[in-house]
C-alpha cells in the first residue's frame, strides 16, 4: 500500500467518523455530556486537514497527531493525539506501507495508549473497540494491508457492539454504574466507525 491510497483510508475513516456525530451524540447523552460526537468530529476534521498531498507516511501521522493535540475539549483529544504519536512513532520514513509494517504500528499505538488510559476490554471505553481490532489485524494472515484493515474493522465493530454488556468504569459514565449496562460505549463506537472507513 502506497502513501496515497493510506491517505484515501484515513480521508474515508474521518468521513465515516464526522458521519456518526449525531449517532455519537446520542450514545453519549445517556450517561456522558452528549458531546462525543462534536469532539470526534473535531478529531475526524483536524486529521483529514491534516494530510498533505505529498511526504512519506510518517510525516503524515505526525502531522495529524500535531493537529489533534492543538484542539481544545473532550476527553478522546489526548487518547487520540496518543494513538496517532503511537502509529506515526512505528511507521516508515518512506511511502510503502506493507502488511508486518501495518501490524507494528497497530500493535505500537495500542501499547502507547495503553499506557496512558489503563483501560482494559470490558472497562467499556474505545479499548473495547481498539483491542480487539489490533489483536484481529496481528492474526490476519494476509500479506496485503487491505485484508489486515479489514479484520480490524470487523473486530472493532464486534468489540462496541460488545460494550453494550459491560459496566461502565471511566469517565462521568462510571458513576451509573450498571445502569450502563444496554448502550454502547460511544468511544467504542466511534473508534470503530474510524476502522470501518480504513476498510473501505
Amino acid at each position: 500500500m502506497n502513501r496515497d491510497e493510506l491517505a484515501a483510508r484515513l480521508r474515508g475513516a474521518c468521513a465515516a467518523v464526522t458521519a456518526a456525530q449525531d449517532e455519537l451524540t446520542e450514545i453519549d447523552s445517556h450517561f456522558g455530556d452528549a458531546d462525543h460526537g462534536v469532539t470526534m468530529t473535531k478529531i475526524a476534521q483536524a486529521i483529514a486537514g491534516s494530510i498533505p498531498s505529498a511526504g512519506g507516511i510518517k510525516g503524515m501521522l505526525e502531522d495529524a497527531a500535531m493537529e489533534v493535540m492543538m484542539i481544545n475539549g473532550g476527553s478522546a483529544v489526548p487518547l487520540w493525539n496518543t494513538w496517532l504519536d503511537g502509529l506515526a512513532e512505528a511507521s516508515p520514513e518512506g511511502e510503502e506501507l506493507d502488511a508486518e509494517g501495518l501490524k507494528h504500528m497497530l500493535g505500537h499505538a495500542l501499547e502507547e495508549l495503553s499506557a496512558l488510559s489503563k483501560a482494559k476490554v470490558g472497562d467499556k471505553t474505545m479499548m473495547d473497540a481498539l483491542v480487539p481490532a489490533v489483536e484481529a489485524a496481528q492474526a490476519c494472515a494476509s500479506d496485503d494491508p487491505a485484508d489486515v484493515f479489514a479484520a480490524a474493522a470487523d473486530a472493532a465493530e464486534a468489540g462496541a457492539a460488545a460494550s453494550e454488556q459491560f459496566a461502565s468504569k471511566f469517565g462521568r459514565a462510571r458513576s451509573y454504574g450498571e445502569q450502563t449496562i444496554g448502550t454502547p460505549d460511544a468511544g467504542a463506537v466511534s473508534m470503530s466507525r474510524f476502522f470501518a472507513g480504513l476498510a473501505e
